[in-house]
């Protein structure tokens, strides 16, 4: 496995990095952001294009003083900054060791953090002195849907960390108990669908606010979702962070033959999570692999995902009924992940004699969703023509 990019690097180019940096589930996480974010400006622009979206307005005041709520959340900013990243400078052994828990955990350098806190704040204070009026005026400005992209994503990010941590303490909740502030800055655990959730609720009530028809962004960010699952799920594989499949036992079908062994079995050597028994003359951080082979799953749904976004995209312009497109999404993914979690380890629910894991009672709601969906929006579109 490959905890970090550099380890990745040195196996395919032959390089000598020393360092796992940076994290290779970050990074793959950080780039299917990038991928939803560009899918879904182009297909906003699209829908703009065809009168789907129309523009809306933002009125601002121009040439106001610096509030109190700009200053705190420069400070923050500024305060969040320094104190990250002296203390990274400082601890950069310690820090690239496992660069994940550094930046999760409470660690940090306090007058670092002070100093740039009050940098940040004198910056925001100088740059609205600098434009402001006597008179403060009112101005609008037309705002289209795609302008809104970057926005959207960050609504994404803060809401998709938030959920992936909740989602899990919930899936672990024993475990919360008894550590809850060091399970919530722990370097490890995050819940996918958690991320997908909060993140879109996030998304939805941005859009809401910037007067964005709620299905109309649902279904642009639908196939932008998929790929974004997909290659976060590529992240889960390269550094082996937990998400693999159960023991397989099982003979590799011989009309699988033409693949390697390990897409059928595999024990996730160098894990990220240290899981496992020792490596036999491996020296450094990640020295370990699991005692028996199991199923590769975020391997499995990196590529159906991925086939899937593909799919998506292709019937996005022969879908012209609002919430179609996003049900067929959320049908996809439920089908996608319930298969998937007969065959994944997973934390258990055990209710009324029934043992089912988070994935598999969220996957069934999805399915609900997405067939409910496809018939509601095709009887509405139906009632209106």
């Amino acid at each position: 496995m490959y905890p970090g990019i550099s380890d990745l690097f040195n196996d395919l180019f032959g390089t000598h990095f020393t360092s796992s940096f940076p994290p290779s589930f970050g990074t793959l996480v950080a780039l299917s952001f990038l991928l939803a974010a560009w899918t879904m400006g182009i297909e906003l622009k699209r829908r703009e294009k065809n009168g789907l979206l129309k523009p809306g307005q933002r009125t601002f005041t121009e040439g106001k003083p610096a509030s109190i709520q700009e200053l705190f959340w420069s400070g923050l900013y500024g305060f969040l900054i320094g104190f990250k990243l002296v203390y990274i400078f400082l601890n950069s052994d310690n820090f690239f060791d496992n660069p994940q828990k550094g930046l999760l955990s409470l660690k940090g350098n306090i007058p670092a953090g002070i100093l740039l806190a009050g940098l940040f704040v004198w910056l925001k204070y100088r740059e609205k002195e600098k434009h402001r009026l006597p008179q403060p005026r009112e101005k609008t400005e037309i705002i289209y849907p795609h302008m809104l992209v970057s926005e959207f994503t960050m609504a994404a990010a803060i809401g998709g960390l938030l959920g992936a941590k909740m989602f899990h303490m919930f899936e672990y909740w024993n475990d919360f108990v008894a550590d809850p502030i060091g399970m919530f800055f722990s370097g490890s655990g995050l819940t996918m669908y958690g991320g997908l959730i909060v993140g879109a609720i996030a998304v939805l009530w941005y859009g809401k606010k910037n007067n964005v028809p709620p299905l109309q962004l649902c279904d642009a960010n639908a196939p932008g979702l998929m790929l974004a699952y997909g290659t976060g799920r590529l992240g889960c594989q390269l550094a082996g962070d937990g998400d693999w499949g159960i023991v397989n036992h099982l003979p590799k079908p011989s009309y699988l033959n033409f693949l390697p062994d390990w897409i059928w079995s595999y024990r996730y050597p160098n894990n990220v999570i240290n899981d496992g028994i020792p490596i036999e003359g491996c020296t450094g951080q990640h020295c370990y692999q699991l005692a028996e082979g199991v199923f590769p799953t975020p391997l499995y749904e990196s590529i159906t995902c991925i086939l899937l976004f593909f799919l998506l995209w292709s019937m996005r312009k022969k879908i012209s009924t609002p919430g179609i497109m996003f049900s067929w999404y959320l049908l996809f993914n439920g089908i996608e992940r319930f298969l998937v979690e007969l065959i994944r380890i997973n934390a258990k629910y055990h209710v009324a004699g029934i043992d089912f894991s988070q994935g598999q009672l969220i996957s069934l709601l999805l399915i609900v969703a997405g067939i409910s969906g496809l018939f509601y929006f095709r009887k509405k579109s139906t009632e209106y023509a």
